[in-house]
């Protein structure tokens, strides 16, 4: 089966990442279009084989991309076009009519409570999102949180299907020299007590209640992972409250890493190569161009490499998110809006207890499929409460729970090519694929 996935951007992102992680386990002829910026992930995805196209789109009203895509998806002669994003979504399910492919799926990957990808919902969002969503032959929901919500806007039940995001459970498997890398990395002391979050740098993921929190704390140190329009506003708000030395804000994490050939048993390290560059409209990259750059991730300093001393292009070991997530002690999520919480599902599968606000891959199991888990207001009271009682009774790791095997990726993209296989022969499966 080949086929096109139509994606808005691949810098680093949890939908982004989502995606590449899929590619390497379907048993499909694929190929992937950005609308607009081919960051870290593109990269990512040509390096394990699978061709990236940059349709070089300058907004969100460059209606002129709309026959560049409508061309691309014509030649391209595919079974199915899959869409993901907001804006792939839209400009991805026209142009696969208009190009002849009738066979069109989609995947909502960020509807929350109020907001889409970040940004608040509107009716006008809302109207356009259903015009081009009847166009289409199936929607995925990244869980069944996100079914109900899309039901609430007007999506038919029966086109609606769910596909939960998925990990690579065992790539999350505690490991103790992974922990003291990532500290000796980031200057933290061994036995130093660490709260950690990853996600973007958005005001909808609250951290900074975290660092309020953390700040109230002496003894502690905040290990953000992520990127975003907060990160300087984070800062800011450290360096006020006299906690910027245990601040650390570590930077987006491209996860899984590159591999660079011919690294010893596959090591996630840097190299001084350029990276490789994903081409333009109508030119396809269809091998690997050569070593990349390790992960993208900053360091504590704001130093671009994530290498203690800035050098550039300093390989290094423990940059990879499985040995971040060592080096933490406890996991808090205060994101208030969620489509899926893959961080929190991450988290588990590292043995981490976690503490989140809301995590709709939870709120969709039983509670004893995450018994290190709980849910908290995420007010800086009951945080300053909460992380006081992990730092006395000091480190541990928990058993990974049924809830991090649950919804390991190759049983994602199992449901994923069943959604497939029904839409290419026009029947329709139960919603909750399984």
């Amino acid at each position: 089966m080949r086929v096109l996935h139509i994606i808005t951007g691949l810098g680093i992102g949890g939908a982004e990442q989502q995606l590449r992680l899929l590619l390497s386990r379907l048993p499909t002829e694929s190929e992937v279009i950005t609308l607009t910026n081919p960051g870290p992930v593109a990269e990512g995805i040509v390096a394990d084989g699978v061709p990236v196209t940059d349709l070089a789109m300058t907004g969100n009203k460059d209606l002129g991309a709309l026959p560049r895509l409508t061309k691309l998806v014509k030649q391209g002669r595919y079974d199915l076009v899959h869409t993901h994003l907001y804006r792939a979504c839209l400009y991805g399910r026209f142009a696969a009519r208009l190009a002849g492919v009738r066979t069109i799926v989609a995947t909502e990957h960020s509807l929350g409570a109020v907001q889409i990808e970040g940004r608040q919902l509107s009716t006008g969002a809302r109207a356009l999102y259903l015009a081009g969503e009847r166009l289409g032959t199936a929607t995925v929901a990244v869980s069944a949180t996100v079914a109900r919500r899309l039901e609430r806007w007007g999506v038919r039940h029966d086109r609606i299907h769910v596909v939960p995001n998925g990990i690579d459970v065992g790539r999350f498997g505690y490991d103790e020299s992974a922990r003291r890398a990532a500290r000796s990395r980031l200057g933290l002391p061994q036995d130093a007590f660490v709260v950690g979050g990853v996600g973007r740098l958005t005001p909808s993921k609250r951290f900074d209640t975290l660092v309020r929190a953390v700040t109230e704390l002496p003894g502690a140190r905040l290990l953000l992972v992520g990127d975003g329009p907060e990160r300087e506003r984070l800062r800011r708000l450290a360096r006020r409250r006299g906690a910027a030395h245990r601040i650390l804000l570590h930077g987006a994490c491209e996860d899984p890493p590159r591999i660079l050939p011919g690294s010893p048993g596959g090591d996630f390290e840097g190299s001084s190569e350029k990276p490789s560059t994903v081409p333009s409209t109508g030119q396809r990259t269809r091998q690997p161009t050569g070593p990349s750059i390790g992960p993208s991730d900053g360091s504590p300093d704001g130093s671009p490499d994530g290498s203690p001393d800035g050098s550039p292009g300093r390989p290094h070991l423990g940059s990879d998110l499985p040995s971040l997530l060592a080096a933490m002690d406890v996991f808090v999520s205060t994101s208030y809006d969620e489509a899926f919480g893959l961080a929190v599902v991450e988290a588990l599968a590292a043995g981490l207890p976690v503490l989140h606000v809301t995590c709709p891959a939870l709120h969709d199991l039983p509670a004893t499929d995450a018994p290190g888990a709980r849910q908290i207001s995420g007010s800086v009271p009951e945080l300053v409460a909460e992380l006081r009682r992990f730092e006395e009774t000091g480190p541990r790791r928990l058993p990974v729970p049924r809830a991090a095997r649950h919804y390991d990726i190759s049983h994602s993209a199992e449901q994923l090519m069943t959604v497939y296989g029904h839409a290419v022969r026009g029947t329709a499966p139960t919603r909750e694929v399984s």
